[in-house]
């Protein structure tokens, strides 16, 4: 388990090509390979203003709770992502593998950003092997929203607001 006093983190991203320290995030726990933040945004948006992420590093998805600036809930915003740490660093990349779940307060489920996966696969971006793993993590989180276990994860972050 790394440090968590000094730990860095990093949020890397394909389109747009950038990779960003996520310096403000406060880290609330970090137990059992689940990292629980608590962050606002990085630059001002109308509709999110800050929220509480859940990194599930083995499961390969950080699910975020997220909220306006008047503190109402928006949706539980939900990203695949591929982790590396560097230990020299004592960093985490997470690097968002493109597509995205979002549910509402109502239960709505919706999958976004599908065409980033394929605009990344015709221009070269990253390679298939990243890209299938991105599909297969989001079916498997499909699959644990849709069988009523979604509780089970966003549980983690509940339990620090």
């Amino acid at each position: 388990m790394p440090d968590t006093t000094n730990l860095r983190l990093y949020r890397k991203r394909f389109i747009p090509d950038e990779i960003v320290e996520l310096k403000d995030d406060k880290i609330v726990s970090f137990d059992n390979n689940i990292l629980i933040t608590k962050w606002h945004v990085l630059k001002p948006r109308k509709d999110i203003d800050h929220g509480v992420s859940a990194y599930f590093i083995e499961e390969g998805f950080k699910i975020s709770k997220e909220f306006d600036a008047e503190n109402n809930l928006v949706y539980w915003y939900c990203d695949i992502i591929d982790t590396e740490f560097n230990e020299t660093e004592n960093a985490y990349v997470f690097t968002d593998l493109l597509a995205d779940v979002l549910v509402y307060p109502d239960n709505f489920v919706k999958v976004v950003d599908l065409d980033e996966v394929a605009e990344a696969l015709d221009n070269h971006i990253t390679d298939t092997k990243m890209l299938s793993k991105a599909l297969r993590i989001t079916a498997k989180l499909l699959e644990i929203i849709y069988s009523g276990n979604f509780s089970k994860y966003t549980a983690y972050v509940d339990e620090v607001l």
